[in-house]
């Protein structure tokens, strides 16, 4: 997790630092040290990533196909579900319904 990650993270959640702060137990002052690009304490990273992932936020690591570099993305939380049934997920039903009789390749 890199400083500017926290930054994106807190703007997604429309968190000030103070939020952050209150979440994790770190200080203000190391959020803003974290945000600066200075090191500071593993266990300190290790509260602040805790509590953006209760939040709801997912890390990007930036290193997969297409990536843009580090970031970060608001999660599904756990157990949701997508609200949609099939006539909305469905765009062509002459294409999703089968004409061929069983067996036909294609």
């Amino acid at each position: 997790m890199r400083g500017i990650q926290v930054k994106m993270a807190r703007a997604a959640l429309g968190w000030g630092v103070q939020d952050l702060a209150a979440r994790s137990g770190i200080a203000a002052t190391t959020l803003d040290r974290v945000e600066n690009g200075i090191d500071v304490e593993q266990s300190a990273m290790d509260a602040i990533q805790a509590a953006l992932e209760a939040a709801g936020i997912a890390f990007l690591d930036g290193d997969y196909s297409g990536s843009g570099g580090p970031g970060v993305r608001l999660a599904r939380p756990l157990g949701s579900s997508v609200d949609t049934d099939e006539a909305e997920t469905i765009q062509y039903r002459e294409v999703f319904e089968n004409d061929a009789p069983p067996g036909a390749g294609g």
